[in-house]
């Protein structure tokens, strides 16, 4: 806060009491993080210290550095408190009173609008007043300027009023209102230099928040280049707990109606959310990724073993037909009847019975890959397989299945071994450590312990930490309930198709039922329909 020179007002009480009210307004200018709020502040105090009946507010614009603009961001008028104004963009130029001081970065006090110095370059445009039933008589324009002394703005305040409590009316602006003094020409200055630095450090705060959002989005890309099929899901989870947590704030009755997410604490949930599965990007690429049980290049492998296994079965009875039909010709040179033609049908059939045997066994592993639960007599079969040698090229005998491959297919409920399964939950403690490092403000300290307790569940069977329900924190329960319905109704995960809302819902009641999840949260999510935050539906029940 800019602190006044105590030489610039008199010493007299009314004036002491302005200081006072200088370093209040500088208190309150330094509370507010809305740019809207902020300059809706700054000119309602500015005409309030100074009986302004109304007032402008300009902002310079210069991203296009050819064509700079300058922005009418706010405007009040106690006269015309019904008159609603808009912003609009106007060209930088000293054509008009706005233009021209942010130009030049000089004060100018005007005792009439309408009647500037003949020689100003600028002039009032009554366009305005006309369209609303106004007259601008006395008019007050300050620059802004940052720290650096540049203007980024105008504060223009019109028609100083006798008494505060007047409301103009253009028979009566002449007699009711007075020109700017010098007094008011200091006051404004120097409010003029609070506003200026309150509003670059808006500018520099919302440049920071960008730039966060920037490496948010740029970290949320990273995990999806590693996994790409899991795309849109740290998105979609951050959407449906602000939901969430927004219909929470709206109950007035039962157990939430005291319970209340500030602004702060729902960017707090929504980074939590974005960045749940950033420790992703430490797991090993091929188990990230890993659609069925079998790596690719398993699969590949066992398909090899069973081709030579079938080609080593035919030549093995070709061999066989070969010295059958050898030894037959040494021992009868002629007869009416072929004496090894009933051998050969046995051999032919015996490898029938193999090469069948070995479809039967190829199926299985087929459908053993698939993640999911496996009957018994596909379990059976495994053991057959795990039993079954044949004799390779070299003339070895070797398994047609390794034990690392049986251990894959044998997993009853999804995709990953125990390891693997290891492996992946890593995930939570990586992105844990991973968010522990950044340096958070104050009012987003707990991102890093909401995300890490996305696991958790209430009976305490979650991982990493095995919490139960009074230790995770609310926060991390809605995460957990938005985390599960998109992981379910997902219709881009490789290992299985999305399910209907209907069935997810059923699925997270089965959680709730087993102590996992918050069953009043999922009530409210359901009651809610937070899912429609999605453009998801419940399907219809004819």
């Amino acid at each position: 806060m800019v602190v006044p020179d105590p030489n610039f007002l008199s010493d007299d009480g009314e004036h002491l009491q302005v200081i006072e009210q200088l370093f209040d307004i500088g208190a309150a200018l330094s509370s507010r993080y809305d740019l809207g709020e902020l300059l809706n502040l700054i000119l309602c105090k500015s005409r309030e210290i100074t009986s302004s009946d109304a007032g402008s507010l300009y902002l310079v614009d210069r991203s296009c550095p050819d064509f700079p603009v300058l922005l009418f961001k706010a405007a009040q008028n106690d006269s015309r408190p019904a008159v609603s104004f808009r912003e609009f963009a106007m060209p930088l130029t000293k054509q008009s009173i706005a233009g021209y001081v942010a130009l030049t970065g000089e004060l100018l006090n005007l005792p009439d609008a309408y009647h500037p110095p003949e020689d100003a370059p600028y002039h009032f445009n009554r366009n305005f007043d006309v369209d609303i039933g106004y007259r601008t008589r006395s008019m007050l324009a300050v620059p802004m300027r940052n720290r650096h002394g540049d203007t980024i703005g105008v504060l223009q305040l019109l028609n100083r009023k006798r008494q505060a409590d007047l409301i103009l009316r253009p028979e009566n602006v002449i007699e009711a209102t007075v020109p700017y003094s010098s007094w008011e020409c200091r006051v404004v200055k120097f409010l003029a230099s609070q506003a200026g630095i309150s509003i670059e450090r808006n500018h520099l705060q919302t440049n920071i928040e960008q730039l966060f959002e920037g490496f948010i989005r740029t970290s949320i890309q990273a995990i999806e280049m590693r996994d790409p099929c899991t795309s849109g899901h740290s998105e979609r989870v951050a959407q449906l707990s602000v939901r969430l947590c927004e219909e929470v704030n709206t109950v007035t009755e039962g157990r939430w109606q005291e319970i209340h997410f500030s602004k702060a604490q729902q960017q707090e949930i929504r980074y939590a959310a974005l960045l749940h599965d950033f420790g992703k990007i430490g797991v090993p690429e091929a188990v990230l990724v890993k659609e069925k049980k079998l790596y690719p290049y398993q699969l590949d492998l066992i398909r090899q073993r069973f081709a030579v296994a079938r080609r080593t079965l035919e030549l093995d009875t070709v061999q066989a037909k070969y010295r059958r039909f050898l030894d037959e010709s040494q021992q009868v040179e002629h007869r009416d009847t072929c004496p090894h033609c009933e051998a050969i049908q046995a051999l032919d059939e015996r490898l029938r019975e193999q090469l069948c045997q070995l479809e039967q066994y190829w199926q299985v592993i087929e459908l053993a890959d698939r993640p999911q639960p496996l009957a018994s007599e596909s379990l059976t079969l495994l053991d057959e397989i795990e039993n079954y040698h044949y004799r390779d090229v070299d003339g070895s005998l070797t398994p047609l299945i390794t034990a690392e491959e049986l251990e894959k297919l044998r997993v009853l409920y999804g995709n990953l071994t125990a390891l693997e399964r290891t492996q992946m939950e890593a995930h939570v403690s990586k992105s844990y450590e991973f968010l522990k490092q950044i340096p958070w403000t104050q009012n987003l300290a707990d991102v890093p312990k909401i995300a890490f307790a996305h696991h958790e569940k209430l009976d305490g069977s979650g991982y990493p930490q095995g919490l139960k329900a009074p230790e995770i924190p609310l926060q991390s329960q809605i995460l957990t309930i938005a985390d599960i319905y998109d992981a379910l109704t997902a219709g881009d995960r490789p290992y299985k198709t999305g399910l209907s809302v209907t069935r997810a819902l059923e699925i997270l009641n089965e959680e709730a039922k087993l102590y996992h999840i918050n069953a009043d949260l999922l009530a409210l999510f359901k009651e809610r329909q937070v899912f429609t935050v999605l453009g998801h539906q419940l399907e219809s029940q004819d």
